[in-house]
């Protein structure tokens, strides 16, 4: 009995361990497999999917979902294995996996592409009835999506089936404009490197168009033109807190809190309301909210919205001031290190804990941000190069000592510096300033 026990010991240990250090290839390769005889989802083919809901009469379910991803993984799994709270929902849907951007359809697929997991929720004929997949965080997702909150937005989105195409007009405002290119592997960043199709005769990997590296390629196309990222650009897809509004993330969009002296704030929202349109457009999650926010009127416009408080529905105007997107966060996207090779020569700058800012003689409202992180090679070593060194501590860049965050150091960067230019920076060391000069890069 000893024995046996010692023999099936040592052979789960070594299945358990020839499935943890599977390499990338294997485990796209694995996961195709898996979906594939799950049977309830078409893998990574949108024209069949299209097809089989006109046929069927049942909406779409398209999920993206770039394999494989940390991040996202948890919620996945319930996804694919079958939650209970989703799995009789997704019955009604034809379902789609996607895991890869090559070739696809920037005209109707467009979302926020620092997400690890994103959906679409469409109409056979291309209209789309909602999206769902938000992230403010690089690990933590809970105060962002549920599988709660997955079941709450494909309930909305067979409703707003049932309603179609009575409701088409509403729902217009969901397709965004045209876009720069249409389809990613167009972009001059990955033109003649990637195709429109992941290569499964050789390495599906190294063929892959990663959802992220459809912003970069977009990020880049701005940034050779010599001008300033646009806002939308630089700030896409604002979260809800940029606002003020902190919203539930196991409802479609449910006001829990609301910030004081925000845009939200000053506009009435109250804690309970349920926000059901902004500006026309009926919303099935926060990522909804996202959407409508990324394509709001410019700077010092109102947003219309219509919520559900005490059982009435209820107008509101909602007025985004100048400069409101800066609210937002961006350095726990992907896209960010981009910004910092740009930027801060390749630094990642953290908020300076209040023991040691009391210790150089700063207030909590003083810029002092500590290199947490100085890059080591080549594209992100300029910082390294230039002298600047780990533990420093940033108190002014380009004489502004207002950039508190390692997001308005990089917002300053992309829109106020020319990206040849060298910014004078000045950081505490050893309980000294010491004054540097940081090269900006493209």
């Amino acid at each position: 009995m000893i024995k046996f026990s010692l023999l099936a010991c040592t052979a789960w240990l070594l299945l358990t361990a020839a499935i943890g250090f599977q390499t990338r290839e294997e485990k796209v390769r694995n996961d195709r497999k898996k979906v594939e005889a799950d049977k309830l989802w078409i893998y990574n083919d949108l024209a069949k999917g299209y097809v089989e809901a006109r046929k069927s009469g049942k909406p779409m379910l398209v999920v993206f979902r770039c394999i494989p991803c940390v991040e996202c993984v948890k919620l996945d799994d319930d996804l694919v294995d079958k939650d209970p709270r989703v799995r009789p929902l997704l019955d009604k849907f034809v379902c789609v996996r996607i895991v890869s951007a090559n070739g696809l359809d920037l005209s109707t697929f467009q979302f926020d592409t620092d997400q690890s997991f994103s959906v679409f929720l469409l109409n056979a004929d291309g209209t789309v009835y909602g999206r769902f997949g938000t992230r403010s965080h690089r690990t933590l997702w809970t105060d962002d999506v549920s599988v709660e909150g997955l079941a709450r937005t494909l309930e909305g989105a067979l409703t707003l089936h049932q309603g179609y195409p009575a409701n088409k007009a509403d729902l217009a405002g969901k397709r965004g404009p045209e876009p720069e290119f249409k389809s990613p592997e167009k972009y001059p960043m990955l033109a003649g490197k990637y195709g429109s199709e992941l290569d499964y005769s050789g390495s599906v990997v190294k063929s892959c168009i990663h959802c992220h590296q459809v912003g970069d390629a977009q990020r880049d196309w701005y940034r050779e033109r010599g001008g300033p990222l646009p806002e939308r650009v630089l700030f896409p897809y604002p979260h809800p807190k940029a606002i003020g509004l902190i919203l539930d993330p196991h409802e479609k969009a449910l006001v829990t809190r609301v910030a004081p002296n925000t845009p939200a704030a000053r506009a009435g929202f109250r804690s309970g309301d349920s926000l059901l349109k902004l500006e026309g457009q009926p919303l099935l999650s926060i990522a909804d909210v996202q959407w409508a926010l990324q394509h709001a009127s410019p700077d010092g416009a109102v947003v219309k919205a219509e919520i559900r408080r005490g059982g009435r529905t209820v107008p509101v105007s909602l007025k985004l001031p100048k400069g409101w997107r800066h609210s937002d966060d961006i350095s726990w996207r992907a896209s960010s290190w981009g910004y910092r090779r740009m930027v801060t020569g390749g630094m990642l700058l953290v908020d300076t804990e209040e023991e040691k800012r009391k210790a150089l003689g700063l207030s909590s409202g003083d810029m002092a941000l500590t290199v947490q992180h100085l890059g080591e090679f080549s594209p992100h070593d300029t910082a390294k190069r230039a002298g600047f060194q780990k533990g420093d501590v940033l108190v002014s860049f380009d004489g502004k000592t207002n950039l508190t965050r390692e997001t308005d150091v990089m917002a300053y960067g992309l829109t106020e510096c020319k990206s040849d230019a060298t910014v004078p920076v000045t950081v505490v060391r050893g309980g000294a300033k010491v004054h540097l000069n940081l090269p900006m890069r493209r």
